[in-house]
């Protein structure tokens, strides 16, 4: 039996079911309509969902790094890093999004050893790269921090943080291999 027909039984009243399926058509619509209108669905928004996981990091000598999870929140719009280091003393938070006023990715990086830093970038291929705003040093050469986050044909993740001198690859702070937990 279908709902209609039930319906009719209940109230043997046509006329009085018309609201009933109006508001039902209505609620359906709505629904729809929010879904289509998501804010942060577009392409540029997902750019970085490579990402997104539960990761167990190495170190280029096979040691483990730490563990991290990323997972989008505020509707879609926020990628939230959460970083564990392999001795589980040291955490760190990131908030990443993309900002469609730029069109560009920014982060914004929080530690327990009150490091922050921010970052902004775009994806090129299959790597997300951001990078911080210039700092002039003591010796007036200009260093950045640049961050590349590199898919792997197997899925895996490639981090590499790096601190830029007028340019150029001065020192490498951090590189590690992302690869899912299971």
């Amino acid at each position: 039996m279908s709902i209609f027909s039930y319906l009719f039984l209940i109230n043997r009243n046509p006329m009085k079911i018309l609201p009933l399926l109006l508001g039902l058509m209505f609620s359906a619509f709505l629904s729809t309509a929010q879904e289509d209108n998501c804010a942060c669905c577009t392409d540029d928004h997902k750019a970085f969902d490579f990402w997104l996981g539960t990761w167990e990091v190495t170190l280029p000598n096979g040691n483990k790094a730490g563990q991290n999870l990323i997972e989008k929140i505020q509707g879609g719009c926020v990628l939230r890093e959460n970083w564990t280091g392999a001795n589980g003393n040291f955490t760190g938070t990131s908030y990443n999004f993309y900002n469609p006023g730029t069109g560009l990715w920014e982060q914004l990086w929080l530690d327990v050893a009150g490091t922050i830093l921010k970052l902004k970038g775009q994806r090129t291929g299959d790597q997300m790269i951001m990078e911080s705003e210039e700092t002039i040093n003591e010796d007036k050469s200009v260093s950045t921090q640049r961050i590349t986050w590199t898919l792997q044909e197997d899925g895996k993740v490639r981090q590499v943080w790096e601190v830029l001198k007028d340019g150029v690859s001065a020192q490498v702070l951090f590189d590690g291999l992302y690869s899912r937990k299971e």
